[in-house]
């Protein structure tokens, strides 16, 4: 019979005890705590990792085994990823900016060694020699054989000697760029000041916000603050007031990235030439699901055709309810009036305010009704315990396990809410990822979630909007898929699956926030909570959804086809930097969706293009086989409550992450082939 630890009584150690009754190990990581021990923590890891790299290097190959080859290089590359992991992690959050610049230049220097790992020629031998033995191994070994040895042709190590030599070079270069980029989205800020009749309509809630009323009078609005720039956007009655924010959004970060993603994309496109690539795009995708730029291509374009009547029909309701809002018939709809329109839509003709619906959900309420829930499907227990070290006041330590054999799975943090410095978006960041040991014992993972919800005031708890749950259920999913995956090897814990399906877990989970059983759980006004959302408006939630999923999967296939434009045009040199990147981007978004705000950049602060480059098309390639799974918890009687099926998408997709291919993982979770039908269905589109 397992025995649980109150949340009040619990320790670490108690876990820690725990795990290694189990034959684990749950090890939290050890956060360098000044800028001088991060730089230190860069220097210790690849320290250690040399060692490890040595020792390998000098087998007796006679003797090669599997343990001593490939199974020692992943705990090596382990070592390094987490020591990354975590300095990325203060890079992004630590409230202190010397910390955060020292920690995100050793991590820099992390990611220089782990390109100039694939180029180690004596390591690339040793594996091959080992490889070439034709050695019979089980599934996950064989699949991280082949899947090292590919990684090695895609780096170049099949190139002559110098050619090999340049390319090295040039990711190091790509990679210095790419923190360039991020580095300076991160930085950019937008400041506004209004008066108070320019932000007639604008919630009181926000008025009174921190820091937001200036001594003038006036207010300031950050533009680079994303739940500042929506509440504006879509409340502010002044048409001036959010043609000014959608300028000063659109312009975050074009002084400097805008000549810094003009060489990104050039050096890519080298770097594929290069390696034999038609394309960066071929290259990038060519290890994911979709297999090649083409099929993506026509995936989105599909899409953009398909959509077409349904985002025309949209964009027409809106500027209709602008001419009679205006009173100007021949009203024309500019992209600063689609998220007040769709506001004012959502109020207007299905009794939607997302501002009164924010009473139902307190953040505190809403956390724990999450993880009463997630318990509940999944099988799960969550338990709060003292943190050793928080990067910043507030931040938050659990432990997870099991619920039938308390067997410790391993820990989150949580930092939830917005401050001065901090990662401006909604991100789980991985700190430590789970593997075995060469003594056998496995190494339980540590995840972080890092969001920017509305801060509490003085007199009001946290109030999210139902869009704000949907973000905490989505981005909490990227951590139980962390958490819940239980590889050998870390090339195949969970965030290892292909990029175009690293989404599915977590975009699967968005669901439960519409099904009226599951938010009767824990959504209830927090003045009363006796008082429960009623069914009509959840089903006026669902039709104003639906209502305007045109525009908003239209305006996903524009990101997506934007990131792909920049990456399939092939280049003869690294020079070649004559791309018009904001010209082009902006074309794309004309095209599909509206023109863009006159002198404005979007690419410019695309977070997604450091990171997803070639890979934003996954968000709906996986949205549609999301749906298809979700379809099997809306057939069952218990709904999004039924136990027996969250057991089985614990077990068949977040558990086995990348040991088997993610098709077989989708096709054993159905059990039955896969349709599109109920992603048309859920955009409104009528099969």
């Amino acid at each position: 019979m397992a025995t649980f630890l109150s949340a009040a009584s619990a320790t670490i150690a108690d876990f820690q005890t725990a795990a290694q009754q189990r034959n684990a190990v749950l090890a939290l990581p050890s956060y360098p705590l000044t800028p001088e021990s991060a730089t230190d923590a860069a220097a210790n890891a690849l320290k250690l990792a040399e060692v490890g790299l040595g020792d390998l290097a000098q087998q007796d190959r006679a003797k090669l085994t599997f343990g001593s080859t490939f199974a020692t290089y992943d705990r090596i590359n382990a070592g390094v990823l987490d020591a990354y992991q975590q300095l990325n992690t203060l890079s992004e959050a630590h409230p202190d900016k010397l910390m955060r610049d020292t920690a995100r230049d050793a991590g820099v220097k992390l990611q220089e060694w782990s390109v100039g790992l694939d180029y180690r020629d004596d390591v690339y031998q040793v594996l091959k020699a080992f490889a070439d033995g034709k050695p019979t191994l089980d599934r996950e070994e064989q699949r991280l054989l082949d899947e090292q040895m590919r990684n090695y042709r895609r780096a170049g190590l099949a190139l002559p000697p110098a050619e090999r030599a340049e390319v090295e070079k040039l990711r190091k270069e790509l990679t210095n760029l790419v923190t360039e980029y991020s580095v300076n989205i991160n930085e950019a800020r937008g400041p506004i000041e209004f008066t108070a009749e320019e932000l007639a309509g604008v919630p009181a809630r926000f008025l009174a916000g921190e820091g937001v009323k200036q001594p003038d009078g006036r207010y300031r609005v950050m533009a680079n603050v994303t739940w500042h720039a929506v509440a504006v956007a879509e409340n502010a009655d002044n048409a001036e007031t959010r043609r000014r924010l959608a300028v000063v959004r659109g312009q975050l970060a074009c002084e400097k990235n805008i000549t810094v993603l003009q060489k990104l994309v050039a050096l890519r496109a080298d770097i594929a030439r290069r390696l034999g690539y038609t394309t960066w795009a071929d290259y990038q995708i060519e290890i994911r699901m979709a297999k090649s730029a083409a099929a993506v291509i026509k995936f989105e374009e599909d899409l953009v055709t398909g959509l077409q009547p349904k985002f025309a029909a949209e964009m027409e309701t809106l500027r209709s309810l602008k001419a009679t809002h205006t009173e100007k018939a021949d009203a024309k709809l500019e992209p600063w009036d689609i998220s007040y329109y769709t506001n004012k839509l959502l109020k207007e003709r299905y009794a939607v305010d997302a501002e009164k619906l924010r009473v139902y959900f307190p953040y505190q309420a809403t956390l724990a009704g999450m993880f009463s829930l997630y318990e509940k499907i999944f099988g799960l227990k969550f338990t709060e315990v003292a943190a050793p070290y928080e990067w910043a006041p507030g931040v938050k330590l659990f432990m997870v396990a099991d619920s039938a054999t308390a067997a410790p799975l391993g820990a989150f943090y949580l930092d939830m809410f917005p401050r001065e410095g901090k990662y401006n978006h909604f991100a789980c960041f991985p700190q430590k990822s789970g593997g075995l040991l060469a003594d056998g014992r496995y190494d339980l993972p540590v995840q972080a979630l890092i969001c920017n919800f509305p801060a509490p005031s003085a007199d009001k708890p946290s109030l999210l909007k139902h869009h704000d749950v949907t973000t905490l259920f989505h981005e909490f999913g990227h951590v139980l898929h962390g958490i819940l995956s239980h590889s050998r090897f870390v090339a195949q814990t969970g965030f290892a699956v292909p990029q175009d399906f690293v989404e599915v877990p977590s975009q699967v989970l968005e669901n439960w926030v519409w099904d009226k059983a599951v938010l009767d759980t824990f959504a209830a006004d927090y003045r009363d909570p006796t008082k429960k959302i009623p069914a009509e408006t959840i089903a006026a939630l669902e039709e104003a959804r639906q209502a305007t999923e045109g525009y908003g999967t239209r305006r996903q296939l524009a990101f997506g086809l934007i990131d792909l434009k920049l990456h399939v045009r092939p280049a003869a040199a690294a020079a070649d930097v004559d791309v018009d990147v904001v010209a082009e981007s902006n074309a794309v978004l004309s095209r599909v969706t509206l023109t863009p705000t006159p002198d404005t950049a979007f690419v410019a602060y695309f977070g997604h293009l450091a990171g997803y480059d070639a890979g934003y098309y996954g968000y709906l390639w996986a949205k549609v086989i999301e749906q298809d799974m979700v379809s099997e918890f809306k057939k069952s009687p218990a709904g999004f409550l039924d136990a027996k099926l969250g057991r089985r998408l614990r077990d068949e997709i977040f558990a086995v992450g990348n040991t088997r291919d993610v098709g077989e993982s989708v096709d054993k979770f159905l059990g039955r082939p896969r349709s599109p039908q109920p992603f048309l269905a859920y955009v409104g589109i009528k099969g």
